[in-house]
């Protein structure tokens, strides 16, 4: 099928619709992924908002290459990075006992397939 752009209103019409859905409190959270901290949330909360952001621009920065193999370990590298740093937060502000075990635990489990990935990214092809 061809490509055929939208009139303007139709699009006007398509992004003003979006721009409601994004007001609900749902959508507009996520919408809001990496959105600057506000003065008044918490440490933690900052702290969360700034490893997210680093995590997606460290994810952003991988190159591709065609190769599922190798884009998957490079990729996964720094989502691992992320939850790492989450589970570091986790342990400076959080208390309950079971999330704080569920963090060391993804922290060693991460810290484990991070050295896997790097060494499969090692390998010659």
């Amino acid at each position: 099928m061809p490509f055929r752009p939208r009139p303007p209103l139709r699009r006007l019409a398509s992004l003003a619709l979006l721009a409601g859905l994004l007001a609900t409190p749902a959508l507009a959270q996520h919408a809001g992924h990496g959105a600057p901290a506000a003065a008044t949330t918490s440490p933690s909360t900052r702290e969360f908002q700034a490893a997210n952001e680093a995590m997606h621009r460290a994810m952003g920065a991988v190159r591709f290459t065609g190769d599922a193999d190798r884009d998957f370990a490079a990729g996964m590298i720094p989502h691992h990075e992320g939850a790492i740093a989450m589970a570091r937060i986790q342990l400076r502000h959080g208390r309950d006992p079971a999330m704080r075990r569920m963090a060391e635990e993804i922290i060693a489990a991460q810290e484990k397939e991070i050295a896997e990935l790097r060494a499969f990214l090692a390998r010659p092809r």
